[in-house]
C-alpha cells in the first residue's frame, strides 16, 4: 500500500488504519474551505482541490499510532496542521510571485495579491477554529507555531545581518519557517493519541529535524525537477531572488575564487536578470551542475539520518518502522 509520498507502508493493518484516517481528515479539510460566500469558497478551497502531499497530516497520524490514533481529536489535530499549511501557502505565492502551486495558477494570479492574502487569513482562521476545541494547550502550541512561522518568513525577507554567516541564518530560517510546522504536526499525533511525555519529545524533535531535511531537498528539487515534483516552475526561488542552500553555497564559495573561474561564472548567471525564460532556464541548468547541489543534498541525507537516530527511544515495531520509511522518503525525492 502507498500512501502520500509513495510511502511504503508493509504492515497492512497500519496502512488500512491511515488510509482511512486521512480520508477523514481531507472530509474535515473540504468542510473547512466550504463558504456561502462564492468568491470566499473559491479561493479558499482553491489549494485543497489542487491536492498535495499531505504529508504533515499523515506524520500526525502516524505519531498517534504510538498511542491511541483512533481518537477523533487526532484527525481534527491532522487538519489543523495542514490547514495552517494551506494557508502559509497562500502568503508565500504572494511574496515570492510564484505562478504554480501544484500544478495550477497561484491564487494571487487567479483572484490578484489582496484577495489571496485574505484567503490565507481566513484559513488561518479555520484553523484557529478547529484549534480551540483541542483545549488551551493546543491553542498555545498552535499559537508559538504562527509565530515561528512568521519569524522565518521575515528572516527571510529581511535577510542575514551583516556580521551573521548567510548558511547559519538560512538554517535558521527553514527550522522556523518549515520544521516548526512539521514537528507540531507529530508532537500534535503523539499529544492527543495519550502518549507519555518522553514519546511526546522524541518525535517533536524528530519533526524538527527532517522539517530542516525536507526543505534542503526541496531546494534540491527546485532545480533539478522539471516542476512535477513541487507544482512550481523550476527555478521560481532563483528568479525572485529568494535564498537557497545551493545558491548560498556558491555564493560563499565565489567570494574567495579567483575572477574568470567556474563558480564566479555560475553566480553571475544567478545575479542577472532572470525575468526572461531563457536567461532562467541557462542559470539553473549551470547551476544544477555546479557540485553546491550535492552537497547541499547530502546536507539533507545527513539530517535525515540523524533524524532516525533521534527515534532511539521508541519501541521497535510498524509505527517506528514508517517514520524512518517517512524521512527516508523526504529526501528521496531529491535523488
Amino acid at each position: 500500500m502507498t500512501t502520500a509520498l509513495a510511502l511504503p507502508l508493509h504492515d497492512a493493518a497500519l496502512a488500512e488504519r491511515l488510509t482511512g484516517r486521512l480520508r477523514l481528515v481531507e472530509e474535515l479539510l473540504r468542510d473547512a474551505v466550504t463558504y456561502a460566500d462564492p468568491i470566499a469558497h473559491d479561493a479558499s478551497s482553491h489549494l485543497v482541490n489542487a491536492g498535495g502531499k499531505r504529508l504533515r497530516p499523515l506524520l500526525t497520524l502516524l505519531t498517534a499510532e504510538l498511542g491511541d490514533g483512533g481518537r477523533r481529536e487526532v484527525v481534527d489535530a491532522a487538519a489543523v496542521v495542514e490547514l495552517t499549511h494551506l494557508a502559509t501557502l497562500y502568503h508565500d505565492d504572494v511574496m515570492d510571485s510564484a505562478p504554480l502551486r501544484r500544478g495550477a495558477p497561484s491564487a494571487h494570479e487567479v483572484w490578484g495579491n489582496s484577495v489571496a492574502i485574505l484567503t490565507g487569513d481566513l484559513l488561518f482562521a479555520r484553523a484557529s477554529s478547529i484549534v480551540s476545541g483541542l483545549g488551551p494547550e493546543a491553542v498555545r502550541i498552535q499559537a508559538q507555531t504562527f509565530e515561528r512561522l512568521c519569524l522565518g518568513q521575515l528572516h527571510e525577507t529581511v535577510g542575514p545581518r551583516p556580521d551573521e554567516d548567510p548558511v547559519t541564518h538560512y538554517l535558521q530560517v527553514l527550522a522556523d519557517k518549515t520544521a516548526s510546522l512539521i514537528a507540531t504536526s507529530a508532537r500534535f499525533g503523539a499529544m492527543f493519541a495519550g502518549c507519555r511525555p518522553d514519546v511526546v519529545h522524541t518525535v517533536t524533535q524528530f519533526g524538527e529535524t527532517i522539517g530542516v531535511a525536507f526543505q534542503l531537498a526541496d531546494d534540491v528539487i527546485d532545480l533539478t525537477s522539471d516542476g512535477t515534483v513541487t507544482g512550481k516552475t523550476p527555478g521560481t526561488d532563483l528568479r525572485e531572488g529568494v535564498p537557497t542552500m545551493p545558491a548560498l553555497l556558491l555564493r560563499s564559495r565565489a567570494a574567495s575564487a579567483p575572477a574568470g573561474s567556474a563558480d564566479r561564472d555560475v553566480l553571475a548567471l544567478l545575479d542577472a536578470d532572470l525575468s526572461d525564460d531563457a536567461d532562467l532556464s541557462a542559470a539553473v541548468a549551470a547551476l544544477r551542475e555546479h557540485e553546491v547541489v550535492s552537497l547541499t543534498r547530502r546536507r539533507a541525507v545527513d539530517l535525515a539520518r540523524q533524524a532516525v537516530t533521534e527515534l532511539a527511544p521508541l519501541p521497535a515495531g510498524p509505527v517506528k518502522d514508517a517514520l524512518v520509511a517517512f524521512a527516508d522518503a523526504l529526501v528521496d525525492r531529491a535523488s
